[in-house]
């Protein structure tokens, strides 16, 4: 697992990086446990990443993954109503960029920020998404 650089105070929720076989998860969330709020996966060649999670990030472009019954959602166990969202899109440009993304949850709408080591990981996912071979 690559995780960003401790954040200040212990427990301080982040972004993280893992890659399972050919498969990369960018999650934010707390580190070494199960609290995720937001989850998006690739594999090299996609041209978009899936979207998990109660927080979703804030864009036009983000659209359902599926119509009908939906598999379980690796965060929650729950029902999964996954979307996707183009790897160009400013939501995670500008995460990469910049070091924000708005996001809309139950909650209300609010930006994550990223820091830059964790900028750079974002960077490192969407390079990878969008690369031919793991």
């Amino acid at each position: 697992m690559t995780t960003a650089p401790a954040l200040p105070g212990q427990g301080a929720a982040g972004w993280h990086l893992l890659h399972e076989g050919s498969m990369a998860k960018l999650a934010y969330g707390l580190p070494d446990s199960d609290q995720v709020a937001l989850m998006l996966t690739c594999s090299p060649g996609d041209r978009t990443a899936v979207v998990y999670g109660d927080t979703q990030p804030r864009s036009p472009a983000l659209i359902p993954a599926a119509t009908g019954p939906q598999l379980i959602d690796p965060l929650s166990d729950g029902e999964a109503f996954e979307t996707r969202l183009p790897l160009s899109d400013a939501a995670l440009t500008g995460l990469a960029r910049g070091g924000r993304m708005a996001v809309q949850s139950e909650a209300g709408e609010k930006q994550l920020r990223a820091s830059r080591a964790e900028r750079r990981m974002v960077q490192g996912f969407l390079s990878y998404c969008a690369s031919s071979h793991a």
